[in-house]
C-alpha cells in the first residue's frame, strides 16, 4: 500500500473538519505526514473533528474555500507537496435550499484552489474529491465508467460535475501532461460512492439519521427504501485516494484524470436493507417506518465501475457492507460511552483496516 510513503510529507487537506476530512487527517497523521487543514468550523455539533481532538495533531486553519486570498496564504505558508481537496457543500437536499452557496463552494472553491496550486511551486500532486453523482444519471444497471457523460439533476450533483470540468480545464491549460517536466504537477479527480463510517453527524444522510433515531429510542424514518447506492466504509475510498496520490507523485501524469472508487457488487444494497441491519446491530428491537411524504428528487439507482482503479492502482474493497456497518455501530457506541476523545478508537479501526489489507496481499 502506502504505509511508508507519507512519512515526513507535507500534505494539505481542504475540508479537514468534515466527516471524511477528519478520517483522512487522522490516517495521514498516523502515517507520519505533516498535515495542514483548511476548512470552515466543523459543520455539525457534535463533530468527529472535535470529538477526536484533531486540532491537537494537525495544523488546523479555519477559513472559507471561497476566500481566495486566505486560501492562497495558507497554502503558501504550509508549502505542501500533496493536496487533497475535500472542502464542499456535500448535501443533496441542502443544495435545493442553498443553490448559490452550493455552486460558489463547489465550483469557485475548486477554481480558487487551482489558482493557489498555480502559484505554489512546492505542490506536486492534487487530488480533487468529487462524487459518484457527477455522472449524467440514466438509472442504468451498469456501473458508470470514468469516460461516461457528466451531468447533474440538482444543484449538488451539477456543481460537482462542474468541479470535474474545471479541474480538467486547468489541467489542460496550465498543467498539461506534455509540459510535465516544466510544471511537475499531476492532477486527478476521485469519485466515490455513498460513504459511511463512525463520526458522521450530518443531517439528511441515511446513517446519521438512523443513529440519531436509535440514540433517542425513536423509530427510524426512511425516505426512499428501495433506492440502491454503492455503500462503502469511509476507509475504502480514502485508501484509494492515498494510493492515487502516491502514484501521481511517483509516476506523474500516467495517473492523471478521473478515477472511480466504488465497492464490490455485493455492497450495493437498497436503503431498507441498510436501515434494517443497523437496527439489528444496535439492539435488535428498534424498528423503522417509511416516510410517505413527497421528497425532492434523488437518484433511485447508482453504481460505479471501478475496474480502472482495480487494474491500474491495485484498488480493492476490503470490507463487506455488513462488516462496514458493524464498524459504524461500534464507533457510535464508543462515542456514547466516551464522548471526550475518540481519537484512539478511530486509530484502532484504521489499524484493523490496514492489517486486513496486508492479509489480502
Amino acid at each position: 500500500m502506502f504505509v511508508n510513503y507519507y512519512k515526513g510529507k507535507n500534505v494539505f487537506i481542504t475540508g479537514h473538519t468534515g466527516f471524511k476530512g477528519s478520517w483522512l487527517s487522522i490516517w495521514l497523521t498516523k502515517l507520519g505526514a505533516n498535515v495542514t487543514g483548511y476548512a470552515l468550523k466543523p459543520p455539525t455539533n457534535p463533530s468527529m473533528f472535535e470529538r477526536c481532538k484533531i486540532d491537537d495533531s494537525v495544523n488546523s486553519i479555519i477559513g472559507d474555500i471561497r476566500n481566495r486570498d486566505n486560501l492562497n496564504k495558507a497554502i503558501a505558508q504550509s508549502q505542501p507537496e500533496i493536496i487533497f481537496h475535500l472542502a464542499a457543500q456535500p448535501l443533496v437536499r441542502l443544495s435545493y435550499e442553498k443553490p448559490v452557496e452550493t455552486f460558489e463552494t463547489n465550483m469557485m472553491g475548486t477554481v480558487n484552489l487551482l489558482e493557489s496550486v498555480r502559484s505554489c511551486p512546492s505542490v506536486r500532486v492534487l487530488v480533487n474529491v468529487t462524487t459518484d453523482k457527477c455522472y449524467q444519471n440514466q438509472e442504468s444497471f451498469w456501473g458508470y465508467r470514468e469516460t461516461d457523460r457528466l451531468g447533474g439533476y440538482e444543484p449538488y450533483s451539477s456543481s460537482k460535475a462542474c468541479s470535474e470540468i474545471i479541474t480538467e480545464a486547468y489541467r489542460n491549460s496550465y498543467f498539461h501532461p506534455d509540459q510535465y517536466e516544466a510544471h511537475k504537477v499531476a492532477i486527478a479527480t476521485a469519485r466515490a460512492g455513498n460513504v459511511i463510517g463512525g463520526g458522521d453527524f450530518a443531517l439528511d444522510r441515511l446513517i446519521p439519521d438512523c443513529i440519531r433515531g436509535l440514540m433517542e429510542n425513536e423509530d427510524v424514518l426512511v425516505r426512499n427504501p428501495h433506492a440502491i447506492r454503492p455503500w462503502q466504509h469511509v476507509l475504502e475510498p480514502l485508501a484509494g485516494y492515498l494510493q492515487l496520490a502516491k502514484s501521481l507523485d511517483l509516476e506523474g501524469t500516467k495517473y492523471n484524470g478521473a478515477w472511480n472508487f466504488g465497492p464490490e457488487n455485493d455492497n450495493e444494497k437498497n436503503v431498507e436493507y441498510i436501515v434494517s441491519q443497523i437496527c439489528d446491530l444496535w439492539n435488535g428491537s428498534t424498528s423503522y417506518r417509511i416516510d410517505t411524504r413527497q421528497q425532492p428528487h434523488e437518484t433511485s439507482y447508482l453504481k460505479l465501475d471501478s475496474y480502472k482503479a482495480r487494474k491500474l492502482l491495485g484498488y480493492e474493497s476490503k470490507l463487506s457492507i455488513d462488516k462496514a456497518l458493524e464498524m459504524v455501530v461500534a464507533w457510535m457506541k464508543e462515542y456514547l460511552e466516551n464522548k471526550e476523545n475518540l481519537y484512539d478508537f478511530t486509530v484502532s479501526q484504521i489499524t484493523e483496516y490496514e492489517n486486513l489489507s496486508n492479509k489480502l496481499k
